[in-house]
């Protein structure tokens, strides 16, 4: 019926009615000029009012068959009153335009009109908000008759006692008369009892029918009046009032619900029931002040009072007291409720453990629950009156404010309620931690309080705990990386004297090898307090895990590069010294040393590249000897890939078969004798390039990086095919020892096989004091119980052991009082300068005599020159390995030199030989004989 815009929008709304009213004004101008002749005025009169109840009765229908609520039966009663009233519309047209006679009284006509009140009356009882109790319902009834008898007996005052006393009229012609005026005034009456108990849903609509059909019922109170009835005529002005109650009714279920809006506006509702409650109050009064006028309007014109009238006014009296009546004890029941909801409401606030306050708009307290004294400590008669804001922390007052005026400004609908947290004044003055709900109330705010103090602080705990280290309380890596983040960011963005400093204690796995975890636990602790005493109050020290820690040191904002570089070299380099202080745990003194890595900020740089370049820069300084401070340069990052690169080409050529195995001869200085052979390995790639063990052992011995386990496979590679061939040429008869370089690391491997080399052993049948392990200078994080044990067992089997870079090391003298050492292998960086340098001399006589004086034998490696050869046997060096005697062989010239047996030494004058030829198993001083097994 009515159309939209496409968006449902008021537009179309505005649109239908102006053409809703267009049409109703057309009708009635033309009934005004009469239609322009008789005959047209008849069609229009009868046929045009006929086809307007017909579109009414058909647009409910449609409507009710649309929609299917709990109005749809009102709404098809709508349809069946419309369509009764088009019925007698044509009926009445059929007489005066096609029969073109007066229309008989009564006749069809008038059943069809007498059914049309009936089904409107229930349509609108249906409409209606159904009452919840007895009372209500009787009081709807008792309203209806009030509404109706006053109606009643001022209409027969005026006309119906008139009309029901015409001598010589027919009895059904007089019933049929009362019977219209009576009718209306039951559906007005039930138009006014309904109008204020109206449903809420789709109220538009509802609001247009009862128009539509008080327009109709209107229309229909004057054709029953005497001034009408006796000159009334088809297309008349009074036809134009029922042609428009019937498009009203046809438009009420479509157009108006299409334009209301989707949510009306809670104050114009609210404002609305004040207005609407106070008539509906009135209406019964208003009823019985119509009843009295109909009595008072006898009277004065000097008439007898009609029995009817009598009747009616007293019935209407008695209905106005039983109604007042039952007002009056609903109002008892309902006031005794409401005092027992607010005994009930009073209990709930004043047992409640949250603090309810009402505030004024001004923000002043005017009320507050007792819970305030056991929140607040705070008596609730000292809080009413103070001003809410003096109550809150300075800091939280500007939020609080901020949102509450945006609260206040929000639609309620849309926003009912908020939430605020903030700090609130105790009684002994200490901030409480206040979560409060608000709601609007009368212009100000409800604040329903509760004390979370405990949760913030749980909270706190949580979030500390989370980003903190549990044992030392430093901050754990996350936050770290998130202070180096913001500090690369924001106004710090372009300075670049931000550094970075990673520490790693070295010889901590030491500490707790020998004291426990205990100690190394307190151990850590201890060094994190000197850590963060030694950072300015602006830095940040944490520990990453294990034993590492990092500094962030912000830069000053200067633009002296090198100074700045300087600067912090030299914080780290005090930081180094403070942390290598003797720590005292449980009595004992414990030393540890430091190794620290610097970083830079760049610009452009992120936190994780920055962390990654002082990591580098901390494993650069472990390499280098550790206790020291390096500064990342960016060829670490180079060397680091070029590393990582060589340890898996490594791996895929011991794979290949790319690795030889190649002894060189270890040659008695004082025969020339081949007492032994060294096993080395050379690995001739693809390409045919050979490389030397200096290349790539290192990355293969190297205990701190990540290849390190990669390369593992190498070592026992070499340890196995140099067990296999001793085996293999001990079968033909040379019975040479070989020996085998080892890391301390590698020989107490967890990952290795248990008794992998006595396995080796059994399975090749090498006999006792065939193999010599060469020791690499001693880890300080090894245990040197585990590792003298393992040698211990080792020497059972016959493996002798030697020191392998004697010189070169500071656990050197610590091994040689732990472990159980055969042979000291001196280091190749002193025999290069033994015949140039008098200071390196001394240094290797010096060391030659504690081997001597230990009953040990001597192997001096990279014996190159035959002045090297004089000078170390001159000092009572035993064996030699060199190029001075020979290179490393492959397996084909070794078995060469050893059917010869001998290589020329240097000199005349030859020194005592130990009886062999070959490197004795001796042991050191205290060592106790154990028979092998």
């Amino acid at each position: 019926m009515g159309g939209t815009d496409g968006t449902g929008g008021p537009l179309s709304g505005l649109t239908a009615q102006l053409m809703l009213a267009g049409v109703c004004a057309g009708y009635a101008l033309g009934a005004l000029l009469g239609w322009g002749s008789p005959y047209f005025s008849l069609i229009m009169g009868d046929f045009g009012l006929s086809a307007a109840a017909l579109v009414a009765s058909i647009s409910c229908l449609l409507y009710a068959r649309a929609r299917g609520s709990r109005f749809r039966p009102a709404w098809l009663l709508f349809s069946f009153s419309s369509f009764m009233a088009a019925a007698g519309n044509a009926v009445w047209g059929w007489y005066e335009v096609v029969l073109g006679r007066s229309v008989p009284s009564p006749s069809l006509a008038d059943l069809f009109f007498l059914l049309f009140a009936p089904p409107a009356i229930v349509g609108l009882l249906v409409l209606a908000k159904r009452p919840v109790t007895r009372a209500g319902w009787v009081c709807l009834a008792l309203d209806a008759w009030l509404i109706g008898g006053s109606l009643l007996t001022l209409s027969w005052s005026l006309a119906l006692a008139h009309t029901a006393h015409i001598d010589g009229e027919p009895v059904a012609r007089a019933a049929l008369s009362l019977a219209y005026p009576l009718l209306d005034i039951v559906l007005v009456s039930m138009v006014l009892a309904l109008h204020f108990r109206r449903s809420q849903t789709n109220r538009s609509a509802i609001n247009t029918a009862i128009a539509g059909l008080a327009l109709t019922v209107l229309c229909d109170a004057l054709f029953t009046s005497p001034l009408l009835r006796q000159s009334y005529s088809s297309g008349q002005l009074l036809d134009a009032g029922w042609f428009a109650g019937s498009l009203i009714l046809a438009y009420a279920p479509w157009g108006v619900r299409r334009n209301e809006m989707p949510g009306p506006q809670r104050g114009q509702r609210l404002a609305s029931r004040p207005i609407a409650g106070s008539l509906a109050a009135l209406t019964p009064y208003l009823a019985a002040a119509v009843c009295t006028l109909g009595i008072l309007y006898n009277v004065v014109e000097g008439r007898r009072v009609d029995r009817v009238v009598v009747l009616t006014g007293c019935t209407v009296v008695l209905a106005l007291v039983v109604r007042q009546g039952i007002m009056l004890l609903d109002n008892i029941a309902l006031t005794h409720e409401l005092a027992q909801k607010e005994n009930h409401f009073r209990s709930l606030v004043q047992g409640s453990s949250d603090v309810i306050m009402i505030a004024a708009p001004t923000g002043i307290l005017r009320y507050v629950s007792p819970a305030a004294a056991g929140v607040y400590g705070r008596e609730a008669e000292d809080l009413i009156g103070s001003e809410l804001a003096s109550l809150i922390h300075p800091e939280d007052l500007g939020s609080v404010v901020h949102e509450v005026r945006r609260f206040l400004a929000a639609p309620p609908s849309e926003e009912p309620t908020t939430r605020i947290e903030c700090r609130f004044r105790s009684g002994t003055g200490e901030w409480l931690n206040v979560e409060s709900t608000v709601n609007r109330h009368q212009g100000g705010l409800i604040f329903n309080s509760r004390d979370v103090t405990e949760r913030v602080r749980l909270q706190a705990q949580l979030r500390h705990n989370a980003e903190h280290d549990p044992l030392t309380d430093l901050p754990n890596r996350a936050l770290f990386t998130e202070r180096v983040r913001k500090a690369l960011g924001g106004r710090r963005a372009g300075d670049a004297g931000t550094a970075v400093l990673f520490i790693d204690l070295d010889g901590f796995k030491g500490v707790n090898d020998r004291l426990g975890h205990q100690a190394g636990d307190e151990l850590l602790i201890q060094a994190a307090r000197r850590l963060q005493d030694s950072v300015r109050a602006g830095d940040t020290a944490a520990r990453l895990g294990g034993d590492e820690f990092a500094a962030l040191i912000l830069g000053d904002g200067g633009h002296d590069r090198s100074a700045r570089e300087y600067q912090v070299h030299e914080i780290a380099d005090r930081l180094r010294l403070t942390l290598s202080q003797p720590y005292r745990i449980d009595g004992t003194e414990v030393r540890v040393a430091a190794s620290i890595g610097v970083a830079f900020a760049e610009p452009g740089i992120s936190a994780g590249d920055l962390l990654r370049n002082a990591d580098l820069a901390m494993y650069r300084a472990k390499a280098a000897g550790k206790d020291r401070v390096e500064m990342y340069a960016p060829q670490m990052q180079a060397e680091v890939v070029r590393r990582t690169e060589l340890a898996a080409r490594l791996r895929t050529a011991l794979h290949d078969g790319e690795f030889a195995l190649l002894h060189q001869p270890v040659v008695d200085l004082a025969t020339g004798r081949i007492s032994a052979v060294a096993a080395q390995a050379r690995w001739r790639s693809a390409q045919g390039i050979l490389f030397t063990p200096a290349e790539f052992m290192r990355v293969a011995d190297a205990s701190e990086t990540p290849e390190a386990d990669r390369t593992a496979e190498l070592g026992r590679w070499l340890l196995e095919q140099a067990v296999e061939q001793a085996a293999e040429r001990a079968r033909l008869g040379h019975h040479t020892p070989v020996s085998v370089r080892l890391s301390a690391r590698r020989l107490l491997d967890r990952s290795l096989p248990l008794n992998s080399i006595e396995a080796l052993l059994t399975r090749h049948g090498l006999p006792s004091g065939a193999l010599m392990i060469e020791l690499a200078d001693s880890d300080p994080r090894i245990s040197f119980d585990e590792l003298e044990h393992r040698l211990v067992a080792l020497r059972r089997l016959g493996v002798r052991i030697a020191l392998d870079g004697f010189g070169s090391g500071y656990a050197a003298i610590n091994a040689l009082r732990r472990l159980p050492v055969d042979v000291l292998k001196l280091d190749r960086g002193l025999v290069e300068g033994v015949v140039e340098s008098a200071r390196l001399h001394k240094i290797t006589s010096g060391l030659l005599r504690i081997a001597r004086d230990l009953g040990m034998q001597s192997v001096a490696d990279g014996v190159d020159l035959p002045e090297q050869v004089l000078a170390l046997r001159a000092m009572g060096c035993t064996h030699g390995q060199g190029m001075a005697f020979s290179g490393p062989l492959d397996e084909y010239r070794l078995r060469r030199v050893l059917v010869r047996d001998e290589y020329p030494v240097p000199g005349g004058v030859a020194l005592p030989v130990l009886s062999g030829g070959s490197l004795p198993p001796i042991r050191s001083n205290n060592e106790t004989p154990v028979p092998p097994t």
